[in-house]
């Protein structure tokens, strides 16, 4: 019997020095990755946005295709809260005031995030040519 209760005690110490190991390594391990995002990695956020879903899902895939053939890395298309507008009007203007209308707009956006871009997929996202009525917003982070 003795044995059996000694058996029963090493695996509870073992546990718990195993859970104290992982603890180290996690610790350990936050600061190298906070250490490569300070060492010099270029970010191009790219934001699109548009009235019409079609047409920028679109221009995503085509901005996606060009940095894809610089061999670039891609994080995303992140889609977004869609963004909309409501605005309510007089449907007569004198005999019926208590009827109204309400128009929206929807605003659609999307996020793309381009790791470490070179100078050829720069270059090439900036001659692109997209559809009218999207826009986009890049930024270097």
């Amino acid at each position: 019997m003795p044995t059996a209760e000694t058996k029963i005690k090493k695996p509870k110490a073992a546990k718990t020095v195993t859970t104290k190991t992982v603890k180290a390594k996690a610790v350990k391990a936050a600061p190298k990755a906070k250490e490569k995002k300070e060492d010099g990695k270029v970010i191009l956020r790219i934001r699109v946005r548009a009235y019409e879903s079609k047409i920028l899902d679109a221009s995503v895939k085509q901005i996606m295709d060009t940095a894809m053939r610089y061999d670039a890395t891609i994080v995303g298309p992140v889609p977004l809260p869609t963004e909309i507008k409501k605005y309510t009007v007089n449907r007569a203007s004198f005999v019926y005031k208590n009827t109204r209308e309400q128009f929206e707009m929807r605003v659609h956006k999307r996020v793309i995030d381009i790791l470490n871009p070179g100078a050829k997929t720069i270059e090439a996202l900036t001659n692109l040519s997209l559809p009218s009525g999207v826009d986009i917003d890049v930024k270097m982070l």
